[in-house]
């Protein structure tokens, strides 16, 4: 499927592999972990700064995040500029304002440098409150807006079929087709020189003084400089209680009236739905996502699909849903992202994560700022998204609420494995935690009665994996790792498959 689900995403037609036999034995100025828009806008900055790089993906180029994403390019955020003047202050909060439009600025850049036709379109959003409560949550998003000087207009036309309360039109926003876009960058990025191995798993790293040694799935890679564009590194950080892995849902739509809203849509539910269209084969569809939550913590995901096509449904004339998928993200516990210099290294290795819904133009903005720290040593959003950074005041009760979540999952899970008596108790089509014999498992049980037997315990922080059955995958509650049904890798930070298990039951 060239992406980490089971279910086909609008962008996929696209995805094209990059592999190649280079030398991997050279030294590099900087190896670059990721190839979803994080790592690869961040190689082609580096490698237009003279900087000789390497571009590693563990699978394909597009396989995560990006090849499943909805692609809004906003300059207004998951964190609202009324939450960050209260929890980082005012001139923080402005400095946040500049990212979405210098984002776009850096998209819109690369796309005339190198002629990438992306299906770029400039859009206006429309943000609308559906009841009281978030008429209040409105005005609160208007006035944070105000005051770090992005425009937000009352409207009273909203071009959605959906009854609302109130409702603002932002200008200034954006669409394209993600995959299309870093298909281009990569192009870009080996035309000047640089290279990009996929199938290249980043394993682990060994910080020395002269350089930092990669271990591979493709053996030890040198570089002066690395780059985790993984969502979290692999390894266990302080990183990994400072972000929380989400699921997000999206489904796109032909309508049987031929009337698509050609702006961009936001609710204020929770979690929101948002909307937009895009072209495919000459065709316009509209895209709606949400339903989002925590990774493994929605018993039937499945049923999250149907939540949000009903909801659709009862707006929109639908004619069919063409295309349905899930994507990940990580929410980091104060807001804002993290992107600099990763905890506890001495400098020589960066990480970028915690991007909530915004990872198209955090990703981008990522480029820059690890750019200008390996160049030049400095970013002037170096503090604000500092993954080092300590803000007990806004993320504290996030990060008890979070972490604590992961403790329960830990013995909940462990107990509950305890409770299942018998293999036989897995029906058709289904699966389950098992306990068999003593031991645990994750089991999954075909239609034709095959089944896939693989250890339960994530092998990064032991936690017991379940069942994603939207994506046919075994989902880490704890950290976001997920497998396939026969425990291969599909998203980290684990490195390591779930041990399979050759049964004959």
């Amino acid at each position: 499927m060239y992406r980490d689900g089971a279910r086909k995403s609008i962008w996929q037609e696209e995805i094209r592999r990059f592999s190649s036999d280079a030398d991997l034995n050279q030294i590099f100025d900087v190896a670059i972990a990721g190839g979803g828009i994080t790592g690869i806008s961040t190689a082609l900055k580096l490698q237009q700064s003279g900087k000789k790089c390497i571009l590693l993906e563990a699978s394909n180029i597009g396989f995560g995040t990006t090849g499943g994403t909805t692609a809004h390019l906003n300059n207004f955020f998951d964190t609202t500029y009324d939450q960050a003047i209260s929890d980082f202050g005012l001139d923080n909060a402005k400095l946040l304002s500049e990212v979405g439009k210098e984002a776009i600025g850096i998209i819109e850049n690369n796309i005339r440098s190198f002629n990438i036709d992306c299906d770029f379109e400039a859009k206006n959003a429309y943000l609308f409150a559906l009841d009281e409560q978030q008429q209040k949550q409105l005005k609160k998003i208007v006035d944070g807006a105000s005051q770090v000087g992005i425009e937000m207009n009352y409207t009273e036309e909203i071009p959605f079929p959906i009854p609302f309360k109130e409702a603002v039109i932002i200008p200034g926003q954006a669409q394209f087709h993600p995959i299309k876009y870093i298909k281009a960058l990569c192009e870009a990025f080996q035309s000047l020189g640089g290279i990009i191995q996929e199938d290249c798993l980043c394993e682990s790293h060994d910080e020395q003084e002269e350089a930092v040694v990669l271990k591979t799935s493709k053996g030890e890679i040198r570089a002066q400089h690395v780059v985790y564009a993984t969502h979290i590194p692999p390894g266990l950080s302080i990183l990994h209680t400072t972000n929380a892995p989400y699921r997000s849902y999206a489904i796109a739509f032909s309508l049987k009236d031929n009337t698509y809203p050609r702006e961009l849509g936001y609710d204020l539910t929770e979690p929101y739905h948002y909307y937009r269209i895009q072209q495919i084969d000459g065709e316009d569809l509209l895209i709606a996502g949400g339903e989002d939550h925590k990774t493994g913590h929605e018993e039937d995901t499945g049923e999250c699909f149907s939540k949000l096509e009903n909801y659709v449904r009862r707006y929109f004339n639908v004619d069919t849903a063409r295309y349905s998928w899930s994507s990940q993200y990580y929410e980091p516990v104060d807001g804002f992202p993290y992107i600099g210099k990763l905890p506890a290294s001495k400098g020589k290795i960066f990480t970028a994560t915690g991007f909530s819904g915004n990872g198209m133009i955090f990703g981008t903005i990522s480029s820059q700022i690890i750019t200008d720290l390996i160049v030049t040593g400095s970013s002037r959003y170096e503090k604000i998204f500092s993954p080092s950074r300590i803000k007990p005041i806004a993320g504290f009760t996030e990060f008890v609420k979070e972490n604590a979540v992961v403790a329960y999952d830990f013995i909940k899970d462990k107990l509950f494995a305890e409770k299942i008596t018998s293999l036989a108790e897995v029906k058709e089509g289904k699966a389950k935690v098992v306990k068999y014999e003593g031991d645990s498992y994750a089991m999954y049980k075909e239609t034709n009665g095959k089944m896939h037997l693989v250890k339960s315990t994530c092998p990064h922080a032991l936690c017991e994996v379940r069942w994603n059955s939207a994506e046919l995958s075994w989902d880490c509650p704890c950290h976001g790792s997920r497998f396939n049904v026969n425990g291969k890798l599909l998203t980290g930070p684990t490195v390591k498959d779930l041990p399979r298990i050759e049964s004959e039951l």
